[in-house]
């Protein structure tokens, strides 16, 4: 892949971070779900550094991005890399930059000892389902996600009462 590059963001990013946040809830049909900030995504991953953000730079323009965070297997006995985002601007699909991203994800994830690299795909996102499962991804079965958020979090929290 010629003059495609990576590089790891920068505080000074943070906007195009949002962008390609926005372009992915964009096209995930979740726009109206996004309630980052330029000064929160600051804080998370640049102050507190919960999350990385890897570019696909080509030809000195961000193309695509990756945002990903360590998780630990006690299976395993050691952190694996979860994906949390993945997105290529349109107009660079289909020309293996996505997959170049995910073999640099990969990349990380074997030199920094970790077990595996995983994430979730919406059910309906047949593409994504195709190009994953190509690149040798298993989905899980027998699992479901669970999630509590919002007020549910508040109450479990113990912040909230009824």
């Amino acid at each position: 892949m010629e003059n495609l590059s990576f590089r790891f963001a920068k505080k000074a990013d943070v906007s195009k971070i949002l962008y390609f946040i926005r372009e992915l809830a964009s096209y995930e049909h979740m726009l109206d779900e996004v309630v980052a900030t330029e000064e929160l995504l600051e804080e998370w991953l640049f102050e507190k550094g919960k999350a990385e953000v890897l570019f696909a730079v080509k030809d000195g323009e961000e193309i695509g991005f990756a945002l990903f965070f360590h998780n630990f297997s006690t299976f395993l006995g050691r952190a694996g890399i979860y994906l949390e985002d993945l997105y290529v601007k349109p107009e660079h699909r289909g020309s293996g930059y996505g997959k170049a991203l995910l073999q640099e994800l990969a990349r990380i994830a074997l030199e920094r000892g970790c077990g595996r690299l995983e994430w979730w795909c919406l059910d309906w996102n047949r593409p994504s389902i195709d190009f994953y499962l190509a690149m040798g991804a298993e989905p899980m079965k027998d699992w479901t996600v669970y999630r509590v958020a919002g007020e549910a979090l508040e109450k479990l929290g113990g912040r909230k009462t009824e």
